[in-house]
C-alpha cells in the first residue's frame, strides 16, 4: 500500500548534474575544449575532481590550468557548451524521472537545487513539463554553494518547510555535504564517484530506477525515528 499522506516528506529536494540528468561527460567535454584552446590538457580524472562544486570553483580550477579568462566567462561559456549538447540529447538518469511524476501526482512539491547557473536548470526543468518543480534554486541564486548548506535552506525557506520535514537526493560528495548539514533525510545516488557508507545519509549505489515515494518516505522515517541511514542492501 502507498504510504499515507502524513507519512510523506514534505517536499523532495533534486540535485541536477550526476542525479536528474548524467551531465558529467557534457561538463567534461566542455572542459576539454576550454583547457585545450589555451594550450592546455584536461583529463576525465581532472573532470571528476569538479564534480559537484560551485561553477566559481570550477573556474578558479580551469585558470589555474591556464585558461585565461574571467571566471564568469568560464561559467557562460561552459554553459553555452553544455546546453548546445543537451539540446541534442538530454542524458536523464533511470527511475529519476519516473519519481519526479510520482511526487507531483502524490502532491508532494519538488526542488531542484543545483550548482549550475539559472538559465541551465529552468532548460533542463522546460523538459519536464510546468510544474515539475516548485522552485529552483541555482548556483547564482547563493553566495555560498555545497557543500555548504545555503543551497537547501534557500530551496526549503522558499518551500516553506522544514528541512527536517524532507528528502534531499544527490549524487556527489559536496552535495551530500551540502544536503547532509541542511538537516533533509538525504538519500546518496553516486553515479561517476563511489560514496562511502555513512550513518549520515542512505546510500542507494543501484540508483533510482525502481524506487517509488515510498522508499523515499521511508528513508525519512528511518531518520525522523533516529535510526541510522540504510544502506541499499538493507533497503531492498
Amino acid at each position: 500500500m502507498p504510504a499515507p499522506a502524513d507519512r510523506r516528506p514534505a517536499a523532495l529536494l533534486w540535485d541536477m548534474d550526476g542525479t536528474l540528468i548524467d551531465s558529467e561527460p557534457y561538463w567534461l567535454r566542455a572542459e576539454i575544449e576550454l583547457v585545450e584552446s589555451f594550450g592546455g590538457v584536461w583529463s576525465w580524472e581532472d573532470g571528476l575532481q569538479l564534480v559537484g562544486s560551485s561553477l566559481d570553483r570550477s573556474a578558479v580550477i580551469l585558470q589555474s590550468r591556464g585558461v585565461r579568462l574571467e571566471g564568469r566567462e568560464i561559467i557562460e561559456r561552459m554553459t553555452d557548451r553544455v546546453a548546445q549538447q543537451l539540446d541534442a540529447a538530454i542524458p536523464w538518469r533511470p527511475g529519476a524521472r519516473e519519481l519526479l511524476l510520482e511526487a507531483r501526482e502524490a502532491g508532494v512539491p519538488s526542488a531542484l537545487v543545483t550548482m549550475s547557473i539559472g538559465r541551465m536548470a529552468r532548460h533542463i526543468a522546460g523538459g519536464l513539463g510546468e510544474g515539475t518543480f516548485a522552485t529552483i534554486v541555482a548556483g547564482d541564486d547563493v553566495v555560498n554553494g555545497k557543500p555548504h548548506p545555503e543551497p537547501y535552506l534557500t530551496a526549503c525557506a522558499r518551500l516553506g518547510v522544514a528541512p527536517a520535514d524532507c528528502v534531499a537526493i544527490e549524487d556527489s560528495e559536496p552535495g551530500v555535504a551540502s544536503a547532509v548539514a541542511s538537516g533533509a533525510a538525504t538519500i546518496a545516488v553516486p553515479l561517476h564517484i563511489p560514496l562511502p557508507p555513512s550513518p549520515a545519509y542512505a546510500l542507494w549505489e543501484g540508483g533510482l530506477d525502481g524506487r517509488s515515494l515510498d522508499d523515499l518516505a521511508a528513508v525519512h522515517a528511518d531518520r525522523t525515528a533516529g535510526g541510522p541511514a540504510p544502506t541499499e542492501r538493507a533497503a531492498r
